[in-house]
């Protein structure tokens, strides 16, 4: 049997969730995002940006993400990310924001706007607490009452499904389990439990791509570029601490060799006090201030 590709893999994922023909697995997958988060169920969505052919998976940009639209208007973006890029709460907030703000054109009213959701699934552990999906508001601290219902974001972490935490009916968990990667046999006995249509359609694309062998070249394209970029990153962080180690270490023996020079100055000067001689030959044999010779003198008293 033909290995199966990473799901989480961004460019296989797009080509699960993203294209017409497979709408239905999208909408299945948000709506059981949504019934775990407590939220409104969808009936209908409209994908903004479909996978198409033209689609490089060597594309720097994030081409592979998925927008869709409810029957509402409401915008939802979806985004698998496979590694830890770093400031993804600001790079959410950031990409949130543009997608809120583009939607009035010129001479349209705020009221216009629609509410957007932002879902992140991600291979890593990024918040502090133990739970694998949090979902977050705007909201006062002391009464928790909603200052708007615009702004909706959520981060999945896949690695925190554990054991421990995993409850097999709940349909959220059934998918990110098969996102986490599954053998043949683990899904059988996953699907004995509640066989879902859209679940089932996810992993035949799943089985189909594997053994396509364009689609698996893309993959390998895909994820090599994305291990390059992974790699860069963590490269520039590591010179990054690593010179701003160096850099704390030359100033603090600058700073050293200066507090030392210092005190040095100073013993001497209390020493030239002590042999009772005057302010103005002491200033001019240790570079001392006339104020910092006054505070030894009046150490000295």
């Amino acid at each position: 049997m033909t290995e199966l590709l990473d799901p989480k893999n961004d460019y296989v994922f797009k080509r699960i969730f993203g294209s017409e023909e497979n709408k239905d697995v999208l909408l299945a997958f948000l709506n059981h995002t949504f019934k775990n988060a407590g939220e409104s169920l969808l009936t209908e969505i409209v994908l903004i940006n479909p996978y198409l052919d033209k689609d490089t998976p060597r594309d720097k940009q994030s081409i592979l993400d998925i927008r869709a639209k409810t029957d509402q208007g409401e915008l939802i973006n979806v985004e698998m990310q496979l590694f830890n890029q770093y400031d993804l709460e600001k790079r959410t907030l950031f990409y949130w924001g543009k997608q809120y703000s583009g939607q009035l054109l010129e001479g349209q009213r705020y009221s216009q706007l629609k509410k957007c959701v932002a879902i992140n699934i991600v291979n890593f552990k990024m918040l502090a607490n133990d739970q694998y999906h949090n979902v977050f508001h705007l909201r006062e601290d002391h009464t928790d009452i909603p200052l708007t219902d615009v702004i909706e974001i959520h981060f999945m972490e896949i690695p925190k499904l554990n054991d421990e935490n995993i409850q097999i009916k709940d349909g959220l968990v059934r998918w990110l389990l098969f996102l986490k990667g599954m053998t043949k046999s683990s899904w059988e006995a996953l699907m004995m439990h509640e066989p879902e249509p859209a679940l089932k359609k996810a992993m035949s694309v799943l089985e189909f791509l594997s053994q396509d062998e364009q689609a698996r070249q893309r993959y390998i394209d895909r994820q090599k570029f994305l291990w390059d970029e992974a790699s860069m990153i963590e490269g520039a962080r590591e010179e990054g601490l690593k010179k701003g180690m160096e850099e704390g270490i030359q100033k603090g023996i600058k700073e050293g060799i200066k507090e030392g020079e210092t005190e040095s100055k100073r013993k001497i000067a209390m020493n030239m006090l002590n042999l009772g001689l005057d302010q103005a030959t002491i200033i001019k044999a240790t570079g001392l201030t006339s104020s910092e010779l006054e505070e030894l003198q009046k150490e000295k008293e």
